[in-house]
């Protein structure tokens, strides 16, 4: 399954992973506090608040928050320009961080030529130089095999 990381579709991503692990349904309805037909709604919806998402994390052992950071990232870069005299009690974090999905979703659509690397660095704010980078080492990998 190609993840969507424009439309995150949480109740479907969490079925996936069910059936990729084969947990089986009373250990998700013990380990949630939940029956079989509210595990069963949950595959349906498109979002799930943080405190299911974040059970479902530990259950699966899979960190369902980093798809929502990626979709940050690609479509909701940060600013660059700290605000001018004012200090937050809220952590600051790195630039931009991409994951290895990310990369790869990035690289595919230049090789399917779904995506120009102009329109990739225009409309997904990545730096000319990260993306030429990117290229560069999977034409390296590439010419290995």
């Amino acid at each position: 399954m190609k993840i969507n990381f424009k439309n995150i579709h949480i109740g479907n991503i969490i079925q996936q992973k069910v059936k990729e692990d084969q947990i089986e349904m009373s250990r998700i309805c013990n380990f949630l506090k939940r029956s079989e037909a509210e595990i069963a709604d949950m595959f349906t919806l498109e979002s799930l608040g943080s405190e299911i998402l974040l059970r479902w994390s530990k259950l699966l052992k899979y960190d369902l928050f980093r798809l929502y950071s990626q979709h940050l990232i690609l479509y909701a870069p940060t600013a660059n320009i700290p605000p001018k005299n004012q200090e937050s009690l809220l952590p600051v974090f790195r630039k931009r961080i991409y994951a290895k999905e990310i990369i790869d979703f990035i690289l595919e659509l230049i090789n399917t030529r779904e995506k120009t690397k102009q329109q990739i660095i225009e409309e997904y704010n990545i730096p000319k130089t990260t993306l030429y980078k990117w290229i560069a080492k999977q034409e390296q990998i590439n010419s290995k095999y």
